[in-house]
């Protein structure tokens, strides 16, 4: 072999960089047929738990005992990525995206032999090709879309922006946490808002080596992800509780990931604690995103379900505290509008700890964490 490296003027950098966006290509393809058949897989995993719930009033008893049930016997089988909470999430989605919506979808854009009937009985010739086909973009856009959305029409708007505009993911969730929708209902000049809207921003890109470790990417093919999201989200949430017990007496333990079931739908809480001079629980929610309206939201509908169903006579209303553990900055918000009145929200704010005291612990905590990833990663690569 020669020792003479082939220099720019040889055409090496073009041979360089046709190689580089061949295997970025392929890696973006690899993960949308990866993420193609994991939504189809979902669609179809929420649609048999709805059909199983939903078959027969003698079922009811059945259907609240199922999902923590197909989760312990599916995260045995295949690994993580099936906990109740991501079970919910698919039923949700079978939900917005029932069998007639995708039959019609797909009535639009296959020939009609290749299009199952619109009986039940025949939607079961659904492939995963077909269902690919209805349900076209990545499964953490349907997240969103169905946990970050407060109708159908909000969000088939951003579904159909998001088609439109070919939005990545995080393209989605900051205008969804704009409220890009509201915007646009509101404005006289639709158009313009929507054209400026669309308009990505250098921080909504992904690159293909981030698509290839999306989390539920990783998940579906039970691949180990040195530092998931999910890994940092258990280790600040510990961290979290530790910082809140060191603070003094006032802080006492009650639960961690404490379930709910709101209506049909169940959903977990990070942290519950109970203040000893506030004499009230204090329910903690953790994201890794930018926190939205519908953080917001859901967090009063937790104060609202605890008030009603987990506190006791002579205890003080619940008070909420959302805390978004963004790259970038961290933020703590106490959720005090569901409290009786000002006065009441005013002892809370001044026997509370401070945001600014919460948002550096977890700033801290995060880039700990983060060295620490840093650190493992240096030692493995020189092995």
């Amino acid at each position: 072999m020669s020792d003479v490296l082939p220099s720019a003027g040889d055409g090496y950098a073009r041979v360089h960089g046709d190689i580089v966006t061949l295997l970025e290509s392929a890696r973006r393809a690899a993960a949308r047929s990866v993420n193609a058949l994991m939504t189809a897989s979902y669609w179809e995993i929420g649609r048999r738990i709805v059909e199983f719930e939903q078959d027969g009033q003698d079922r009811a008893t059945y259907g609240e005992a199922l999902l923590p049930r197909l989760s312990a016997d599916l995260q045995r089988h295949f690994g993580r990525g099936f906990s109740v909470d991501n079970l919910e999430q698919m039923r949700l989605f079978y939900l917005a995206y029932p069998t007639a919506h995708i039959s019609e979808t797909l009535s639009r854009k296959l020939p009609a032999p290749e299009v199952p009937q619109k009986s039940e009985t025949l939607s079961r010739n659904f492939t995963l090709e077909h269902l690919s086909q209805a349900l076209p973009l990545s499964w953490s856009h349907y997240v969103r879309l169905v946990r970050g959305t407060r109708s159908e029409k909000e969000r088939e708007f951003y579904e159909a922006e998001a088609l439109r505009g070919g939005w990545s993911v995080r393209q989605l969730d900051r205008q969804i946490s704009s409220q890009f929708y509201t915007r646009a209902l509101l404005s006289k000049n639709k158009r313009a808002v929507l054209e400026k809207g669309s308009v990505p921003q250098a921080s909504d890109a992904v690159t293909p080596d981030e698509a290839v470790k999306d989390p539920y990417v990783l998940e579906f093919l039970n691949l180990k992800d040195e530092y998931s999201e999910s890994q940092l989200e258990d280790a600040l949430i510990h961290r979290l509780e530790d910082f809140l017990l060191e603070l003094g007496g006032d802080f006492t333990f009650v639960g961690r990931q404490r379930r709910l079931r709101i209506g049909t739908s169940w959903f977990r809480v990070d942290l519950l604690f109970f203040h000893r001079r506030l004499r009230c629980l204090v329910i903690i929610d953790l994201k890794l995103t930018e926190l939205g309206h519908a953080d917001v939201g859901q967090m009063h509908m937790y104060c609202n379900y605890a008030r009603e169903h987990w506190t006791l006579p002579g205890e003080n209303p619940p008070v909420g505290l959302i805390l978004c553990a963004r790259t970038n900055a961290a933020v703590a918000r106490y959720a005090l509008d569901g409290l009786p009145n000002k006065v009441m929200a005013a002892e809370y704010q001044t026997v509370l700890p401070e945001a600014r005291l919460l948002e550096a612990e977890l700033e801290r905590t995060r880039r700990e964490l983060e060295a620490r990833r840093v650190g493992r990663g240096d030692v493995e690569a020189t092995k």
